[in-house]
């Protein structure tokens, strides 16, 4: 049976080489400065930085203050052992964006009419659909540019939905509201990647996943703002 501090200290030296095969250049540094360098680039390492700090300090008094090469000063806690040995796993083999977000995107060309979307809203309940021009990738319609265009149009007089085209909606929808991601992408980058928006004032309504992260290439998944509030 292994001691905690046994556990505690495999874990952690499993994740100090984790992080020094991230570093580029001055693979050198000791744990604590890769954290706080690390940090600044890597969505994963930023979601546990305090976390690996205090293991660094956890670790210092295990190792420096042995009362004999076989004896421990202090074993950690088992909730700790659990939370490193998680943390861990989660840097060896952090979650991707696919499979988890994997699904059937639906998308319209710019020529289909706006009453078609609103079918598609009405019945499978979906806000945030791509627009194409056969192929090429226009733009992201929410309920947003359908109000916006709505707002605009209120005082043209009767019109059917089915002689409004969706090109005719896009240009009154919020300008870059949506960026392409490859399906290799963690989970907690697309998080960061909401963050950066928010921090800029602006708002991004979707991640639209590819395999390599092209508009060119096949839709294989979405993340939407009510996706990211459910990553814990």
């Amino acid at each position: 049976m292994f001691k905690n501090s046994e556990k505690f200290l495999t874990a952690f030296n499993r994740i100090e080489k984790e992080l020094r095969s991230m570093m580029i250049n001055k693979k050198d540094l000791g744990f604590s400065k890769m954290v706080k360098i690390l940090r600044n680039s890597n969505s994963l390492v930023k979601r546990y930085s305090e976390d690996l700090l205090e293991f660094a300090e956890l670790r210092n008094a295990i190792v420096h203050n042995k009362v004999e090469l076989t004896h421990a000063i202090a074993e950690p806690h088992d909730s700790i052992v659990d939370k490193i040995e998680t943390i861990q796993e989660e840097l060896a083999h952090p979650k991707k964006v696919i499979p988890l977000f994997n699904k059937k995107v639906h998308y319209f060309d710019e020529q289909d009419s706006l009453a078609d979307m609103l079918h598609t809203i009405h019945e499978k309940g979906h806000t945030k659909f791509p627009v194409y021009a056969n192929q090429t990738f226009m733009g992201l319609l929410t309920q947003k540019g359908i109000t916006n265009w709505l707002a605009e149009n209120n005082g043209e007089g009767s019109f059917s939905f089915n002689d409004i085209l969706l090109k005719h909606v896009l240009p009154f929808e919020e300008k870059d509201n949506v960026l392409f991601i490859s399906a290799s992408t963690s989970i907690y980058a697309a998080v960061e990647l909401y963050k950066e928006y928010a921090s800029k004032g602006k708002r991004l309504e979707a991640l639209l996943i590819t395999r390599n992260g092209s508009q060119e290439e096949k839709l294989a998944g979405i993340i939407t703002t009510s996706d990211i509030l459910e990553i814990p």
